[in-house]
């Protein structure tokens, strides 16, 4: 099936902006695919890695900066899956912003969303290549830069079943590592793997205490560990396109606590449990200097290979996600036109433009490191929060609406509705005002609320426009009407 939305009614200020969507994009995700997205998409690259440095700065207490900023996230996709369970759509919170609040909202919130994704997968495809060109020394990282981008963008240039199984698959791959992972340390910590003894409380008690740096060290523990909690997401966006929206939405959220518990806190808490916090090989690979700790062979290799696996997984995903947003708002009038066509219940056209600016973003790297490619990462260095935001002010609005006019479609509920949203909103402030604190923090909050501010500016012309002219169009049939 293909076509093009009706670009003329989208702008409508009267139109249900994701019916656009549920006629032309393809059905062909299923319920085992949106489990295993679910699952994997908990477990990233900065999780494996990045964690470090949010180790060496909380120490121990690390622990409690991952349970602060995994609650906020439980809450975040708690909000989203009440609004995705009773508004299936691929733009997702996008669109819920925009029934909530206005275009200008969703426009603003999904064009964030799209540059972040889209500068992520440029990460992603540099990280990636750094990893294979170590194994193969002779080979240039451009070469693995082009090959990835290419076997992604094609995969998404398929039917959308493609898509979920290599997501499926990756996703496999990285919930066996990580629990293989939780099961050896566990062992360990218990003294019950051979060859090692029980470490006790000694790492988390010993070097410094609990809080060897003190609150500020957790403040910036809290920080690195708020933003490894990347495409969570991209499971409202998928299921728009599966064959139960709604059931698979519901099923992804209400098993989100135990998985951000598991794979999040409890990985982490194993890594300073087994090592001290302030070992030097913390920085360079948490998960990997335990494996070393436990002799396991080749340690560093093996890690290796799991955050290749979650590379590409999460470039995969996020060509996905990015080009079903830009599609969504295509398809409300929020973007080019000639972007709205849709082949084969693929939209095509948004998964190379998406694949495209990621590609440019990976050249910028080259080209500019220290000046444009660095701005582009601080313009959407606190973008996942302007959409957090977004997401606790439309549920607020949503949640009412719909006690009002249609209750059955509440199939997932926030819990202590109103309480905890505000409570949600008031910990997106938090972490806002937090990042004020930190020098580079500071600067990435500066350029991401220059774009928030460029955007909203910009979709709110685009909404007074489109409000005159259906205020024209309303005027201009009003006689032709009369003489009926």
């Amino acid at each position: 099936m293909s076509g093009t939305p009706d670009l003329k009614t989208a702008g409508s200020p009267h139109r249900d902006p994701d019916d656009t969507e549920h006629s032309s994009l393809g059905h062909g995700l299923k319920q085992r695919h949106l489990s295993m997205i679910a699952l994997g998409g908990v477990i990233g690259a900065g999780l494996f890695v990045g964690s470090g440095a949010g180790i060496a700065a909380a120490g121990p207490s690390i622990v409690v900066a991952y349970a602060l900023s995994g609650l906020l996230v439980m809450l975040v996709m708690r909000m989203l899956g009440e609004m995705s369970a009773a508004h299936p759509a691929s733009g997702s919170f996008s669109v819920h912003a925009e029934r909530a609040i206005g275009p200008w909202a969703g426009f603003t919130a999904g064009w964030i969303f799209w540059t972040l994704l889209c500068v992520a997968v440029a990460v992603e495809a540099l990280g990636a290549a750094a990893i294979v060109s170590g194994w193969l020394p002779g080979t240039p990282q451009w070469l693995w830069v082009a090959v990835f981008m290419a076997v992604f963008s094609g995969t998404n240039l398929l039917a959308v079943r493609n898509f979920g199984e290599y997501e499926f698959w990756f996703a496999a791959l990285k919930v066996a590592a990580i629990v293989a992972f939780l099961v050896l340390g566990l062992l360990a910590v218990l003294g019950l793997l051979p060859g090692t003894e029980s470490p006790g409380a000694a790492n988390l008690t010993g070097r410094g205490g609990f809080l060897p740096n003190g609150a500020e060290g957790l403040v910036v523990g809290l920080l690195a560990s708020v933003f490894a909690y990347g495409g969570l997401e991209t499971v409202t966006i998928a299921a728009a396109e599966s064959h139960d929206p709604v059931r698979g939405v519901a099923k992804a959220v209400r098993t989100a606590m135990w998985r951000i518990a598991l794979f999040y806190v409890g990985s982490i808490a194993v890594v300073v449990t087994l090592i001290p916090w302030d070992d030097e090989s913390v920085l360079s690979g948490p998960y990997a200097a335990v494996l070393e700790h436990l002799g396991i062979p080749a340690a560093a290799e093996v890690m290796n290979a799991v955050v290749l696996v979650a590379l590409l997984s999460a470039m995969n995903a996020n060509i996905y996600g990015a080009s079903r947003m830009a599609y969504s708002l295509v398809a409300r009038g929020e973007g080019p036109a000639f972007l709205g066509k849709v082949t084969g219940g693929v939209p095509r056209r948004t998964v190379l433009a998406s694949s495209a600016f990621g590609f440019f973003a990976v050249l910028l790297s080259f080209w500019w490191p220290d000046t444009v490619f660095a701005w582009l990462l601080n313009m959407v260095g606190a973008a996942v929060l302007v959409v957090w935001g977004f997401i606790a002010v439309s549920q607020l609005i949503t949640r009412r609406r719909l006690e009002r006019e249609a209750p059955e479609r509440l199939v997932v509920r926030m819990w202590l509705f109103p309480a905890l949203t505000w409570a949600s909103l008031a910990g997106v402030a938090a972490v806002l005002l937090l990042m004020l604190r930190e020098g580079d923090t500071r600067t990435q909050l500066a350029f991401t609320a220059a774009l928030t501010a460029a955007l909203s500016v910009a979709g709110l012309v685009r909404q007074r426009r489109a409000a005159a002219g259906a205020a024209r169009e309303g005027s201009a049939s009003a006689p032709a009407e009369e003489r009926r």
